[in-house]
This record gives structure tokens, C-alpha cells and sequence, in this order.
């Protein structure tokens, strides 16, 4: 199973907004800190935005900002939001196949069981979780440089 690259960015915007609590997050911002195009943020944007993860403020002084705590926001969450397809082999896709063994196999058990498991360890962790052990995460994202006060 390969994620998307919709899930892996929508985690790290949400870890930049998580990072960047204080204060309100900027599309050109987080499209420049992980060199995106702000077209691919504004699609990656959407669901997370749609299912209440992020919420945005218009206007001049606008931006995007965690519509919940980090801490309950969780890596499956986001995965569910983002991803279209968890089938892992033909037979897992609605019994279109053309496996002589589908009805008594037991691999399917084994890929339900994987699956169940990656979905379970997803679950166990939180943007709060990812963000926390980072001392340095607003040095690498280039947040100290936007949040210094003008002297």
C-alpha cells in the first residue's frame, strides 16, 4: 500500500498550522515551506477543510488554522479524508476477480488483518504527537522569521 501525495502534504499543513498555533497559517506560507504550488495546497486543502480539520478566515489578514485541537486529530483521520481506495488486492474490490480461491481463502483474512493493523497504528498517533518531539520544527518550517514582532 502506497499513500497519496495529497495525504502525506495534507499531514504536514496540518503539522505547519499545529507548529504555527498562535497565529494564523498563509497559503504562499506553507506553499513555500514545503515547495508546493499553492494550486496543489488549495486541492489538498479541500477535504481536510470539508471534514472540519481546517478551518480558513478571509479577508487581508486571512489564512487557515486547526479547526480542533491537534491532539485530536489523528494520522487515520486525515487518511480516511484524503485516501480513495484502502483495497490492498483485486479480490478486497467488491469480489471483482477472477481468483478460482476467492470464496475459501484465507489470504484475504491475513490482508484484512494488515490492514486492520496500519489503520490501528495511524490511529495511535496525533498532530500533537508529531509536532511535540520537534524542538526546532518552527526553525525548519521558517515560522521564527514570520512570528518575530517588528521592533
Amino acid at each position: 500500500m502506497r499513500l497519496t501525495k495529497q495525504t502525506n502534504y495534507a499531514v504536514r499543513i496540518l503539522m505547519y498550522c499545529a507548529a504555527n498555533c498562535d497565529t494564523l497559517s498563509r497559503i504562499p506560507e506553507i506553499a513555500a515551506a514545503y515547495d508546493l504550488s499553492e494550486a496543489f495546497l488549495f486541492k489538498i486543502l479541500k477535504p481536510i477543510a470539508d471534514n472540519g480539520y481546517v478551518e480558513s478566515v478571509r479577508g487581508r489578514n486571512g489564512g487557515i488554522r486547526l479547526a480542533r485541537p491537534a491532539d485530536q486529530i489523528t494520522l487515520l483521520d486525515i487518511v480516511r479524508v484524503t485516501e480513495d481506495n484502502f483495497t490492498m488486492a483485486d479480490c478486497f474490490d467488491d469480489g471483482d476477480t477472477n481468483c478460482p480461491l476467492v470464496d475459501a481463502c484465507t489470504l484475504n483474512a491475513a490482508w484484512n488483518e494488515a490492514l486492520a493493523a496500519f489503520f490501528g497504528v495511524l490511529e495511535n498517533y496525533t498532530i500533537a504527537d508529531l509536532v511535540k518531539p520537534s524542538p526546532n520544527i518552527n526553525t525548519l518550517l521558517g515560522l521564527d522569521s514570520l512570528n518575530e514582532l517588528p521592533a
